[in-house]
């Protein structure tokens, strides 16, 4: 089977790819490397072109004729997005239609959509279900919102099946040590104070500490990137055998505070690095935690890593051991 997948040289693209090459897929990324690396592309061919450029897009579906496109290309920060919410915009919503446009336009008809738990907003019952309001409160989880929107008519439309994966805390890295997060400004929490562990930041903020939680933290739902990854191909295959549309959250279904994932941080490095307080940012909500049932029933998910420690060990061997 063939899968194109987009945004493949990416922290999440990267690590699906090495699990479709190990699993015997033939794969082509896709990128523009605006945050992405060539070497973390591990099996198939890399071609480097950005979604805007439908000539070109056009020319590489004709010629890889893909079973299944994967689409993972995508601008991820909340804080900018409120800043910039033009970029978020032509680039995650305006961007998809491209390619959608293109798939239909030669025939491709199956799609695996990297959405997010923004497009929640602030959610009236946690965990959240995947029938929860769509109500976000920025233009990341906006952008992505729009584009599941699109799908649906789409699949009215056009017969496109798709699945969107709502992702929570995506974290961690590849237990080979052979990828990671290796974004040029890392924004995540995990990878922010394993940074500043490393002495690469004086010192760690914390944004917010007047939440409604137990200690005025936010609470979030970090899910191991491989255990992401596996989702991804057992999404791959009840689409293809099922030729259902459908949405699934992947989280682990409980959540730590920002103040325990750097508590965690310090334990595992043991070293004790400077944390600042500072106001809320933009755009975030209190608590971010799913409700994985759907997934664990419909797709038989059943992660692996779910363990905060573990989660950060994995991240912590990349940046000490990272070649790129």
């Amino acid at each position: 089977m063939r899968i194109l997948v987009t945004g493949g040289a990416g922290y999440i693209g990267s690590h699906v790819v090495k699990l479709l090459g190990e699993r015997g897929y033939e794969v082509l990324v896709v990128d523009n490397l605006s945050t992405g690396h060539k070497e973390s592309v591990l099996y198939g061919d890399l071609v480097v072109v950005d979604l805007e450029n439908k000539l070109v897009l056009d020319s590489i579906i004709r010629s890889f004729k893909p079973d299944v496109v994967m689409h993972f290309a995508a601008a991820i920060e909340v804080a900018e997005s409120v800043r910039n919410p033009l970029k978020y915009y032509k680039n995650n919503t305006l961007n998809t239609l491209n390619l959608l446009e293109i798939m239909i336009e030669n025939d491709v008809k199956r799609l695996i959509f990297s959405s997010t738990a923004a497009v929640y907003g602030v959610p009236n019952e946690v965990p959240i279900k995947e029938d929860a309001p769509l109500e976000p409160i920025n233009p990341y989880g906006q952008s992505k919102a729009f584009v599941e929107k699109i799908l649906k008519d789409f699949d009215n439309a056009y017969g496109l099946e798709y699945i969107s994966l709502r992702y929570f805390n995506v974290a961690g890295a590849d237990p080979e040590g052979k990828i990671g997060q290796s974004y040029r400004n890392a924004t995540h929490l995990i990878t922010r104070a394993l940074k500043t562990a490393k002495g690469e930041y004086k010192k760690l903020y914390i944004f917010g500490t007047d939440y409604k939680t137990p200690d005025g933290t936010a609470i979030r739902d970090y899910i191991h990137v491989m255990d992401l990854a596996e989702a991804h191909v057992l999404a791959l295959d009840y689409l293809t055998e099922e030729h259902k549309s459908s949405v699934f959250n992947l989280g682990y279904g409980y959540g730590y505070s920002v103040k325990e994932v750097i508590e965690a941080v310090k334990k595992i490095t043991g070293i004790d690095f400077p944390v600042e307080e500072a106001d809320r940012r933009p755009g975030d909500p209190a608590v971010l935690v799913a409700d994985n049932t759907k997934a664990k029933e419909t797709l038989n998910w059943r992660p692996k890593y779910a363990n905060l420690d573990f989660i950060i060990k994995t991240a912590w061997n990349w940046e000490l051991n990272r070649r790129f």
